[in-house]
């Protein structure tokens, strides 16, 4: 049993790389078996289908990619609401590890495969829901710590989750510009600065 777990767990690593090396089209499962050193056979011991192994690293990529993972709504104070709203986005950026570009290419690659694959679709919409989401929570509780104007909120939330995303995707295209001050000013945009404007 401690055999099957290690050559699943490793049938996924390859996959994933894989697909990060190549997209999940264009990998076949004959490619993973050969990068694991198995049969094409003996991936369906693991795996009924490519589908489900896909499925499989769509689990394992985004396992702890929801908003709480990166902000906490309850502050002890607002003057800690600016520091944690502008920390949180940060953890969500590209860390410049191998293994994050690697992440970023796969979850392209599921973007791709969002646009004809409702299964994906609606898995990667619910994953934006849980972010636009915990974004106008989080600036709700701003309102109510007299931090963020009640006006807009919606649009303000909208805009910080639009931004990150896109922050994270420049990233990974290499794109040079000075990536922590574009959010700390998207930050200091939705949050009422010290003369209360």
């Amino acid at each position: 049993m401690k055999k099957k777990e290690l050559t699943t767990n490793q049938i996924i690593e390859a996959a994933f790389e894989l697909f990060a090396e190549h997209g999940i089209e264009r990998t076949s499962l004959s490619m993973i078996a050969g990068k694991v050193g198995i049969t094409k056979p003996s991936i369906y011991y693991h795996f009924s289908t490519k589908e489900e192994l896909v499925s499989r690293i769509y689990s394992h990529l985004f396992e702890n990619h929801y908003f709480e993972s990166y902000f906490q709504a309850d502050f002890a104070a607002a003057g800690d609401f600016r520091q944690a709203l502008y920390e949180g986005g940060l953890k969500m950026l590209p860390d410049g590890s191998k293994e994050h570009a690697a992440s970023l290419r796969v979850l392209s690659e599921f973007m791709l495969l969002a646009e004809r694959d409702e299964l994906y679709r609606s898995l990667l919409g619910n994953m934006q829901q849980n972010f636009l989401n915990g974004f106008h929570d989080l600036l709700m509780k701003g309102v109510e710590l007299g931090v963020v104007a009640p006006q807009n909120v919606v649009y303000k939330a909208h805009m910080l989750a639009l931004v990150i995303d896109n922050l994270s995707r420049c990233m990974m295209m290499k794109v040079a510009m000075e990536y922590h001050e574009v959010w700390m000013e998207t930050v200091n945009s939705v949050l009422i600065d010290a003369k209360g404007e």
